[in-house]
């Protein structure tokens, strides 16, 4: 069982270096974080919509950073490097950010969810799933699903393709969660498929030697054909 539970307190770990990720560097437009164990330490890699953000002024935000892992998650020698999302509307946890943000100012939650649909359908994205849960209109809690686009929801593409996020909108009358699926413009579905047309061979026309059905074979040509029969020995002959 040393093993299971080495494997869930590692799991355990993630999710509170992620959630303590998420509250920190909200003003960042946080996108994701990987960590990955080196024979030097754990290299963690945070992606955000502003780098300078999360680098601070000489670093002091990333060592302090630092220091919290290693102090309070038990991240052994953390080595954090920052790098930039490329296309934010490609990325399901700023996106989810974003969603939730605007639901804490007050909009509405369909045109919310079809805003965030709407620009990562116009940027180029295969699908987007935007998955909105709470009290949305008054005292009973409800859920409220927009799609658009090609969606995969099992297999194996769910943990390589899709992108995940999730972010919490806090409202008077309760939590309101969000979720946001998204699948890339580059990604390759596994029922995706192209036909080949295979190359025809050009044949010269001087190869061709085949006599047109209807076509009189010469009377020349036919006796020359015969005259290869004439030295072929015969039964009567013998």
């Amino acid at each position: 069982m040393a093993v299971e539970r080495k494997f869930v307190a590692e799991g355990a770990r993630r999710a509170r270096v992620e959630k303590h990720l998420v509250k920190e560097l909200k003003r960042a437009g946080y996108g994701g974080m990987d960590l990955q164990r080196t024979p030097l330490g754990t290299q963690v890699t945070i992606y955000a919509e502003k780098p300078g953000i999360v680098i601070g002024k000489g670093g002091k935000v990333v060592r302090q950073l630092t220091q919290d892992l290693a102090t309070d998650f038990g991240v052994e020698s953390p080595q954090i490097e920052v790098q930039q999302v490329p296309n934010p509307s490609f990325n399901a946890q700023i996106m989810a950010e974003r969603l939730a943000n605007a639901l804490e100012r007050g909009w509405y939650f369909r045109k919310a969810g079809s805003s965030i649909i709407r620009r990562v359908m116009e940027s180029g994205a295969l699908g987007c799933e935007v998955i909105i849960a709470g009290k949305l209109t008054g005292a009973r809690a409800r859920v409220q699903k927009f799609t658009e686009g090609y969606i995969k929801h099992s297999g194996e593409p769910v943990n390589t393709i899709v992108e995940k996020g999730f972010a919490v909108a806090i409202k008077k009358l309760g939590v309101i969660g969000v979720q946001v699926r998204i699948i890339p413009p580059e990604s390759k579905l596994p029922d995706h498929f192209e036909m080949i047309v295979p190359k025809q061979k050009l044949v010269r026309k001087e190869e061709i030697a085949i006599t047109p059905v209807g076509e009189e074979i010469e009377e020349e040509d036919l006796a020359m054909d015969l005259d290869e029969f004439d030295d072929v020995e015969t039964p009567e002959d013998r």
